[in-house]
């Protein structure tokens, strides 16, 4: 979900929740799912507004499925590396899947319809190198509806400024802690401020801020355990939640300041806070706990007071909450560069097997 977000769960919810103004984005996304018309139906039929990349379906998609296979045997006859075929793919699943929301940005303005593409994970902490991949994810996308995905590493604030200035609109990833977060909307206050300065029509950029739920509980829940008081076990479950209402407070105060408002004045769209990762991992919690926490009318904007007091409380414990989300950021940041490395491979054997089969008499592909 954005706005708030989360993935996709079970029934007649989802209404429920587009209808209370809650847009369903879709984490993942596969040759499969647009060659098949899924992805159509669940625009047309479950509400779905948006999609949100996952290396994981493309990489079970390479290995088990076929639908890839043509575009890996042409890459593989014009000599292309993993890398660049990777990078063929995705940008074309990219494509058609803005091409398919195209009708959402223009019922909503702009609001939803967006597709999320990655920068190499392995330019986190690289910001010239993470500008120059979004020119590129930008130029071979050539769509308006898509979102360059960057992390919201401490060298990542630089690169999302200067992305946001130069007109293209960015999903930042793998937020956990609140300082952080807050850095990130004024590095997108930055961004569109000198977008402005520039000349540019503030009114076609725009950011997402995707703020990791679920993981804080699973990282701290077990600590609580540890600790085996009744005190410390009465605050399990609840560290999640507070965290992300947390990050609601600072999104209404950032975008309530004269600062933003002038940008507002121009046309400026806030950049909206996307609940991600919000699937319950203990069988102990209702599956939609999360996202009917966050969504209930009224929840987010109550309960500041008591997010605040239960994170004290969960530091009184001796589990400190800046330790712990710095440690979640580095855990976030290299599963997803280890995903990336995993599909580089799997490509290069496909590429490496598309070679044989092309001409018996080669050597395999490097």
């Amino acid at each position: 979900m954005t706005g708030q977000p989360g993935e996709i769960g079970p029934g007649d919810g989802l209404a429920q929740r587009a209808a209370a103004g809650v847009s369903i984005w879709l984490d993942g996304l596969s040759r499969r799912q647009l060659r098949s018309g899924s992805l159509a139906e669940l625009i047309r039929h479950r509400h779905v507004s948006g999609v949100t990349p996952s290396l994981a379906s493309v990489r079970a998609e390479i290995t088990t499925g076929s639908d890839y296979d043509e575009q890996i045997a042409e890459c593989a006859a014009q000599g292309l590396d993993a890398q660049q075929t990777v990078l063929a793919m995705i940008t074309d699943d990219v494509r058609a899947a803005c091409d398919l929301l195209a009708p959402v940005v223009q019922a909503t303005g702009g609001v939803d319809g967006w597709v999320s593409i990655e920068v190499d994970p392995r330019l986190a902490r690289d910001p010239a190198g993470t500008i120059a991949q979004a020119r590129e994810l930008a130029r071979l996308v050539g769509r308006d509806n898509v979102l360059i995905a960057i992390p919201a590493t401490l060298e990542g604030l630089t690169a999302i400024s200067a992305v946001l200035a130069e007109g293209m609109s960015v999903n930042v990833t793998h937020i956990v802690a609140i300082d952080r977060y807050r850095a990130v909307m004024n590095a997108f206050v930055e961004g569109l401020e000198r977008a402005h300065a520039a000349g540019q029509d503030v009114s076609g950029i725009h950011s997402v801020a995707s703020f990791i739920v679920s993981p804080v509980d699973t990282a701290i829940d077990p600590l609580l355990d540890a600790v085996g008081t009744d005190e410390a076990r009465a605050l399990k479950g609840q560290a999640a939640l507070a965290n992300a209402r947390l990050a609601h407070q600072a999104f209404e105060e950032v975008f309530s300041t004269p600062r933003w408002r002038s940008l507002a004045d121009d046309g400026a769209s806030p950049q909206r806070p996307l609940w991600a990762s919000t699937a319950v991992t203990d069988p102990a919690y209702p599956d939609t706990s999360y996202v009917t926490e966050l969504v209930a009318p009224g929840t987010i904007t109550t309960t500041y007071a008591a997010a605040e007091a239960l994170l004290d409380a969960i530091e009184a414990q001796g589990i400190s909450y800046v330790e712990l989300v710095e440690v979640l950021e580095r855990e976030g940041l290299a599963t997803v560069e280890h995903d990336w490395e995993a599909l580089l491979a799997d490509v290069a054997d496909a590429l490496r097997s598309a070679s044989t089969k092309t001409d018996p008499g080669s050597p395999p592909a490097g």
